[in-house]
């Protein structure tokens, strides 16, 4: 069975960095079931192609590990069908088993060479030339589109002689598009399988992890989850039933309050479905983040922890604190970040803390850089005060990044009604000119400049649907660190 990943994004043979395959060699692994060979059919500065080729081993194929309910009831488990199947030749749950032996680290996320890189999206080009498919190319079309790929998936014929026979279950699959190398392979680890709907070995309660983890970002939100999770899971009700709870728990707090009220249970039901949104808020403000030169960085708010995988992911960062006032909040970030799962060095640079933003706390002061992510419009209006005089009096970074929703937007939104917030649990909405406002009020205060923008679709009458503030102290020097100066002034800004 065969999958190339195929890159435009120069220099194309970066790709081997995100791999951590050189593209000079060819690699061999050892599967339970077979060898793994990655090579490299095309490998020039314009375009590179990686190649994940399988060979499967018969003998080793039907070798159960264990008896009774520990073994998986397929036809491999029997002495004929280890050699009748289409095992050999099809891309099936043994495929997505190899790309988690053979690409460990790049399904991280991690390049030690090109961490920028690794975080990036570039262009990829996805080909399964043969993949058993049930449900046929309008499932693949199904799950794959919605994670951003444009999708090609062509039926393959019973007989190419005899058309009138029709097609066979089997679908040849392309995906383009601009997605991060390590989503792209995530997506493939768990849809493979999925359409396959056939797991090769036995699934036990520990499947339910490997799911959260390689849907991280994308699954919660997938509009055939349920779908998705009971044929990963082999159709096993109770283990399924657990994983679609546990995601409900990581959008929620996702959703969560970073002070110390609690979610209305409407949550954001009117807000229509729009990830890339929620994708570009993040993409700005770690923009912003990267050219403050930070490595300290606080994500105050943290929730459950959306903004944090991200900054765990980038190797600049040294140490990144996240908070919430919410401890099950907190207690969802971990599982997001899989901390019991992380090398202790990845570990030793995570932070999570259980603090209330309303009140001054020392643990967070002497950082780099700070989030507000979706925070201040969950307070009440009379507590901002005391939110600006915990963060920008007392904990001081050197950067404050804030955003916040444009009520001027909510128009654009079928459906909210007028005087309606977006989310039940906000406090209030700030127009543009009320946040840039707030903006020069705080700026003024505690010896910040600031400036202030959008994110998402410009709108020539409404603006943009988030609104944006940096704000910069005062002896802010190159590489996120403030000069010695800094100290004094904040005590004169008290």
């Amino acid at each position: 069975m065969l999958l190339t990943l195929t890159t435009t994004h120069r220099p194309a043979t970066d790709l081997g960095y995100l791999l951590v395959k050189h593209p000079d060699r060819v690699h061999a692994f050892d599967l339970p079931a077979g060898t793994a060979h990655v090579f490299y059919p095309e490998a020039a500065e314009d375009r590179c192609t990686a190649a994940l080729l399988v060979e499967v081993d018969p003998q080793r194929l039907g070798a159960g590990r264990g008896r009774g309910r520990q073994q998986t009831a397929t036809p491999e488990s029997f002495t004929l069908g280890r050699y009748v199947n289409d095992r050999a030749y099809a891309a099936s749950s043994l495929l997505s088993s190899a790309l988690s032996t053979v690409f460990r680290s790049a399904l991280r996320g991690v390049s030690r060479d090109r961490p920028e890189l690794a975080a990036t999206a570039i262009p990829l080009e996805v080909r399964v030339p043969v993949l058993r498919c049930r449900g046929g190319a309008d499932l693949a079309t199904r799950l794959f589109a919605p994670l951003g790929w444009t999708v090609t998936a062509t039926p393959v014929p019973l007989d190419e002689r005899h058309p009138d026979w029709g097609d066979s279950r089997y679908v040849e699959l392309l995906l383009t598009g601009t997605v991060r190398v390590a989503d792209a392979l995530n997506h493939l680890y768990v849809l493979l399988p999925v359409l396959d709907d056939a797991k090769h070995y036995w699934v036990a309660p520990d499947e339910i992890d490997k799911l959260l983890r390689a849907g991280a970002g994308w699954l919660a939100d997938h509009p055939d989850k349920a779908l998705i999770t009971r044929r990963y899971l082999a159709h096993r009700r109770a283990l399924a039933g657990q994983a679609l709870a546990r995601l409900a728990e990581l959008r929620l707090a996702d959703e969560t309050p970073a002070d110390d009220s609690v979610v209305a249970e409407g949550v954001e039901a009117v807000e229509p479905r729009r990830a890339s949104l929620a994708a570009r808020r993040r993409e700005a403000v770690l923009a912003a983040l990267a050219a403050s030169g930070a490595t300290r960085v606080l994500d105050l708010g943290c929730g459950g922890g959306a903004l944090l995988t991200a900054l765990v992911a980038d190797r600049r960062y040294t140490e990144v604190v996240g908070t919430d006032v919410a401890d099950h909040a907190l207690t969802l970030a971990a599982r997001r970040l899989r901390l019991d799962r992380l090398p202790q060095r990845q570990r030793d640079r995570v932070r999570l803390w259980q603090s209330a933003l309303t009140y001054r706390d020392d643990r967070l002061r002497g950082y780099d850089a700070a989030v507000l992510m979706e925070v201040v419009e969950h307070l009440d209006p009379p507590r901002l005060p005391a939110l600006a005089d915990a963060v920008f009096g007392h904990a001081w970074p050197g950067t404050v990044i804030v955003t916040t929703p444009n009520v001027e937007y909510n128009v654009r939104y079928e459906g909210l009604p007028a005087g309606r917030f977006r989310h039940a649990d906000h406090r209030f909405e700030w127009t543009r000119a009320e946040f840039a406002d707030w903006v020069g009020e705080v700026a003024a205060t505690y010896g910040y400049t600031a400036t202030v923008g959008g994110i998402g679709d410009d709108d020539p009458e409404v603006g943009a649907p988030t609104q944006l503030a940096v704000f910069t102290a005062a002896g802010q020097a190159a590489g996120g660190q403030t000069s010695t100066g800094r100290d004094t002034r904040k005590e004169e800004q008290r």
